[in-house]
């Protein structure tokens, strides 16, 4: 996470393919422009969350000519392709004019996609925005203080923090009636079903059927059968299995951990079982997953 500091006239141009990037305006104003869709005027308070791969701007005013280019992998450049090469650093965490620049804006970027989020992602607009009137931020003052510090562990905590913010963010959007939330979240809010769901993503690798998960749920297999598959689109095996291949899937690029570990953490009881079922749903085995994940530039999960 960053402070960018700015005075107008300014404009970044933002092509980094990040799979999300949170912006949230500290003081002054903004706007976000999509190369699809309309433009989104922030002001203090306001936040803006931008789902990649779509390049966007950000600048004082729309007619503003971009200034600077973000580019993958954290990379900055001259709209001529020439590197910035730091001139815009200014300090801990700082980038943009000058510190007390008339507008300040805190951008963190989740820079991994991955199985698990994705399916929450592709939920979402390729940009929303929240203003401040309708949701109240207390992470403000916290982030602000944090950032400017330098010392140990505040990657960890502004990454925890980071994560705080977009989940408030997203359940005040999925709150809105426009918003489409998915099925399974919405489900959430199910005693029945809401239980059952809880349980599988707790719990990946315990050996659950639809009697036992009934049973915990205090229903009948039938009557958790015809719920769950109403409420979540799916019936309960189903999305279990889904789950724990999506959990498989980060696991397997995430971490250095053999595939029959990984298979006893997501509830299969041997690598071939877990194999057998990845190539049937992915396409291709849990090792060429993985190949595939160690040939893409390793980027920290946040920024």
């Amino acid at each position: 996470m960053i402070r960018a500091c700015f005075d107008p006239p300014w404009a970044v141009r933002v092509q980094d393919r990040a799979p999300l990037t949170v912006m949230l305006v500290v003081r002054g104003d903004g706007w976000v422009v999509p190369d699809d869709g309309e433009p989104v005027r922030l002001t203090a308070g306001d936040l803006a969350i931008a789902r990649g791969p779509g390049a966007y701007t950000c600048a004082d005013d729309p007619a503003t000519a971009p200034q600077a280019l973000v580019l993958p992998g954290g990379e900055c450049a001259f709209p001529d392709g020439r590197s910035l090469n730091g001139s815009m650093d200014l300090g801990i965490r700082a980038w943009g004019d000058r510190l007390d620049g008339s507008t300040v804006v805190l951008i963190g970027t989740y820079t991994m996609d991955g199985e698990i989020n994705g399916r929450l992602l592709s939920a979402l607009p390729p940009l929303l925005s929240l203003t401040d009137d309708e949701w109240r931020c207390p992470l403000t003052p916290l982030l602000m203080e944090e950032i400017a510090r330098d010392e140990p562990g505040q990657e960890v905590v502004l990454d925890r923090m980071l994560d705080l913010l977009v989940i408030a963010a997203l359940r005040a959007w999925f709150s809105r009636p426009e918003a489409a939330a998915p099925a399974w979240y919405r489900a959430q809010a199910d005693p029945v079903v809401g239980r059952v769901l809880r349980l599988v993503q707790d719990d990946p690798a315990h050996p659950w059927t639809v009697a036992s998960l009934a049973a915990k749920a205090g229903v009948s297999r039938a009557a958790l059968a015809r719920r769950f598959t109403e409420l979540v689109g799916e019936p309960p095996m189903t999305h279990l299995t889904g789950h724990r291949l999506a959990l498989a899937a980060d696991l397997l690029r995430d971490t250095d951990d053999t595939i029959a570990a990984i298979a006893r953490q997501v509830g299969y009881g041997s690598a071939f079982a877990l194999s057998s079922a990845f190539k049937r749903v992915h396409g291709r085995s849990p090792h060429e997953h993985r190949t595939r994940a160690d040939r893409e530039v390793p980027h920290p999960s946040r920024a």
